[in-house]
């Protein structure tokens, strides 16, 4: 009976986004409010009746009711309780649900936070809002129901979730992706609202700063976790592979940080407004691309957990449609927009344009990147691999001008300055960058590489820069207490920035990877610490089995503790998965995992007395530093939007 339940509460929803669409254009066209103000009650109604829903599957899983599709294919009864929650979104049909109850959970937000807004405008975001979801909640009950049932006849136990996600990294990354993605739908709605009610005079860049900040910081976190997963999980020992479902998640960063800053233009200077709402636009395009690329089944990737090729038809023509329509719109009342403030070559409006353009160029190469392997094999039925090679030759070259740009946004004013004068800001603090580049290698690798230099170099000049433009705010203002939540948002996620680009430069050039066969009581030197293989034991779970090997690290200040890889099989599926081990430190990383079973010595082909292991080891430095420095970047974020909302407020 639950399941009826929660699809009758899937129509019921569909029903009232239906209404939300339709009732307040009659208001619009009438100039009526009362029909217009209909738009919250129905929004609420949309979001409790989705919220019913899911917790209604959430329920499902909890008592293990195989006779429901989605649960029988994605849950077993030896699953881990934890697991069974998160296996809500383990697939297509729950991902999705997940997706549309999250896009609702936004709508309400605005209906319920933004009353400062005239009624006519939040009845046009709500209309939006709401074909955006009609056509998402359509697509779900018409081909991706999470509540059919087998019946008469179904399975006494279930497949077990994807052993990938069994994982804590897993249970939370696709929430906050989610929010993050489906977040930009709400500028999105903002952008068209402004654009279909044909006025520019209305504040709506103000409007819309706090919904973008809160949005792009969701996504950034989302973005880290499952850096943070794939680093831990996989046993690569890598944080970014520039995998094509990676480079989803990541276009819609680099356009929404090209927004944020756009709007900031908008905002206190009313020029470039075009733009700006262009970049709204694609933004939530990208991500709605994203949801295509990773359902529709075209990439193969370790992340594309729900893929389906017919049912990925359906997203592209949604896709098609959605961004069509906005671009259709932009095409006829953009040309309103035209600015006739005139601009400084040396001003902050001018740094601003050009720092935008090159994350809008940053993101085309990967979006050429990622699509033109797919195009390629349409078109020709070759198949064509684009990797790391063409990802750093091309996206590397983009982004170091960006950060070079990112400090000087703050130090440069609005209107004319003195190109002297910015030079006499910025000397000394991009010189002992320099020397800090050369300098922070040697006390903690006792090595030098020119690459890694140029990253050091733009990462501590960030990180100074922006420390230094703290400072002096706090002077001017009287105090450090005295600057704003947006200040310090500011600062927060600029030196986020720095901090994450030092992290990737010196792991990148200075990390050490060793695949050796060990077997039990034989050491292994990493870096000046000693790795002892102390001992193997099998090991056993609710739903896997697998061997546990006992790792003592002998650490260079003498501290040891004892290190636990594992190898594990899932029972049910038959997949085999390492789990790793990891002594974590603000410095360095010790990364184990444990391989498989060497019966036998293949260099010379004869069989050993002692059996041996693969093992793979890696001394990872400030590896820490690269998700340390995504976090203060989406608190940034949240801060400076939270900042937003207070002065909005007042």
């Amino acid at each position: 009976m639950l399941p009826e339940i929660g699809q009758f509460s899937l129509i019921i929803a569909f029903v009232l986004v239906l209404l939300q669409i339709i009732l307040p254009v009659i208001g619009i066209v009438k100039n009526d409010r009362v029909w217009m103000q209909s738009c919250r009650s129905l929004v609420l109604g949309q979001s409790f009746f989705l919220t019913l829903s899911i917790l209604i599957l959430l329920v499902v899983f909890a008592f293990d009711d195989f006779s429901v599709v989605y649960v029988a294919k994605n849950s077993n009864s030896a699953l881990p309780f934890f697991y069974k929650l998160s296996a809500l979104w383990g697939a297509h049909e729950g991902s999705l649900l997940l997706w549309i109850w999250i896009l609702s959970g936004w709508t309400a937000a605005v209906v319920l936070a933004a009353r400062h807004l005239p009624i006519a405008f939040l009845a046009r975001v709500c209309v939006i809002l709401g074909l955006v979801s009609a056509g998402f909640l359509l697509f779900l009950l018409a081909t991706s129901n999470p509540f059919w049932r087998y019946l008469p006849n179904y399975p006494l136990d279930g497949r077990d979730l994807n052993p990938l996600l069994q994982d804590l990294g897993l249970v939370i990354h696709p929430p906050l992706l989610y929010m993050g993605y489906v977040g930009f739908s709400v500028p999105f709605a903002f952008a068209l609202s402004a654009l279909w009610s044909r006025s520019m005079e209305l504040p709506w860049a103000k409007w819309m700063r706090s919904w973008t900040l809160s949005a792009f910081s969701f996504l950034t976190i989302g973005i880290a976790l499952g850096s943070w997963w794939a680093y831990y999980e996989l046993g690569w020992g890598g944080w970014w592979f520039w995998d094509p479902v990676e480079n989803a998640s990541l276009m819609p960063w680099l356009v929404g940080l090209a927004l944020v800053h756009a709007l900031m233009m908008s905002d206190k200077r009313r020029v470039f407004q075009g733009w700006t709402l262009l970049l709204a636009i694609i933004t939530f395009a990208l991500s709605l691309l994203g949801a295509f690329l990773v359902r529709s089944g075209i990439l193969t990737s370790v992340h594309a957990f729900a893929s389906d090729p017919a049912r990925g038809i359906f997203l592209l023509e949604l896709l098609v449609v959605v961004i069509g329509g906005s671009l259709a719109l932009y095409a006829a009342y953009g040309k309103r927009l035209i600015s006739t403030v005139r601009i400084e070559p040396w001003s902050r409006e001018t740094l601003m344009l050009v720092f935008t353009l090159l994350l809008t160029v940053a993101t085309a190469a990967v979006f050429l990147g990622t699509l033109f392997p797919i195009v390629n094999e349409v078109l020709t039925g070759q198949k064509l691999s684009v990797g790391f090679p063409y990802f750093n030759n091309v996206f590397i070259p983009c982004f170091i001008p960006i950060l070079l740009l990112i400090p000087m946004g703050p130090i440069i004013k609005w209107g004319k300055n003195s190109i002297l004068d910015l030079l006499k800001k910025i000397q000394i603090v991009f010189v002992v960058s320099i020397l800090l580049a050369v300098i922070l290698p040697l006390a903690f690798t006792q090595k030098t590489a020119g690459l890694a230099t140029i990253g050091l170099t733009l990462g501590v000049w960030v990180v100074l820069a922006t420390l230094q433009t703290g400072y002096e705010k706090s002077k001017q203002k009287g105090g450090l207490l005295k600057l704003s939540l947006g200040a310090y948002g500011m600062i927060l996620a600029h030196a986020g920035m720095g901090i994450l680009v030092i992290g990737i430069s010196i792991v990148s050039h200075f990390e050490i990877e060793r695949d050796v066969a060990l077997s039990v009581g034989e050491t292994l030197v990493l870096n000046h610490e000693k790795i002892q293989f102390m001992d193997l034991r099998r090991v056993e779970g609710s739903n896997f089995m697998g061997y546990q090997g006992d790792f003592l690290l002998a650490k260079t200040g003498g501290e040891s503790i004892h290190l636990y890889p594992e190898k594990r099989t899932y029972v049910v599926q038959g997949t085999t998965l390492t789990e790793t081990a990891i002594d974590p430190g603000i410095w360095r990383d010790i990364y184990l995992s444990l391989g498989e079973s060497l019966e036998q010595d293949k260099k010379r082909n004869v069989k050993t007395n002692v059996t041996r292991w693969s093992v793979r080891a890696y001394y990872k430095p400030f590896i820490r530093w690269i998700w340390g420095g995504a976090l203060l970047m989406a608190g940034g974020g949240l801060l400076a939007a939270l900042g937003r909302r207070q002065k909005g407020a007042s």
